[in-house]
């Protein structure tokens, strides 16, 4: 095998394990950020209800 050949070889291996690595990472970090975005809509949800006007009773 020529030297140059391997070696393409060998730097085409190391960035498909990177590109695994980083699509392994970004997978597990997405629940983190859909439980972030959930929590801050219902803290704004809440908030609103909170401070939503009443009607008022009559008596």
């Amino acid at each position: 095998m020529h030297p140059e050949h391997h070696l393409a070889h060998l730097r085409a291996a190391d960035l498909r394990a990177r590109a695994d690595a980083h699509r392994l990472a970004a997978e597990a970090a997405r629940p983190r950020e859909l439980r972030t975005r959930l929590g801050w809509t219902l803290v704004e949800i809440g908030l609103r209800l909170a401070t939503a006007p009443r009607p008022a009773f009559a008596h």
